[in-house]
């Protein structure tokens, strides 16, 4: 498939129209990702930003003795929202789960596209604000649980596990 046939199903692109798809496919170059595979590491200046065909993968953070998965991402959704900020370090760090294939868009084109055309640009950033606020959502369940609080569906927390209510 060309890159602007998967944009046509692709979740995060599901509604732009076919101008908006068109200037999106002239920018986005598939990759493959194999097995484990770190596809960005964390502190590091973030270049693309990724929207995931097939396969997955996990959303790390990583410190010198511990990794922890923050979030399984697989196809239809997009990582690397990094790469829309100057000056901004990737926060976590990315690994493949399984073999991936992606879409991968430089951020500086993509800023570029933003700029040049803004109804095109404000819809793809408001689709880039829901990728952050599941990444905030999903690093808080993932903080909570190890801590030991219960998080509902809904993202809300309860009683500590193990004390009676």
């Amino acid at each position: 498939m060309t890159p602007q046939q998967i944009l046509q199903t692709h979740a995060f692109t599901q509604g732009l129209d076919v101008r908006a798809l068109t200037s999106l496919a002239s920018l986005a170059h598939e990759v493959t990702f194999a097995e484990s595979e770190l596809v960005l590491e964390d502190d590091r200046h973030s270049e693309f930003f990724y929207l995931v065909v097939s396969g997955s993968v996990t959303i790390e953070l990583h410190t010198p003795r511990i990794t922890v998965s923050v979030q399984a991402v697989g196809p239809g959704e997009a990582f690397g929202w990094s790469s829309l900020l100057d000056f901004q370090d990737t926060l976590f760090q990315v690994r493949a789960r399984e073999r991936t294939t992606a879409l991968r868009i430089s951020g500086t084109a993509l800023k570029d596209l933003c700029r040049t055309d803004p109804a095109t640009g404000t819809e793809i950033l408001l689709r880039v604000l829901r990728v952050v606020a599941s990444r905030v959502k999903a690093t808080e369940a993932r903080f909570a649980e190890m801590c030991g609080v219960r998080v509902s569906r809904t993202g809300s927390t309860n009683a500590r596990v193990g004390t009676h209510v």
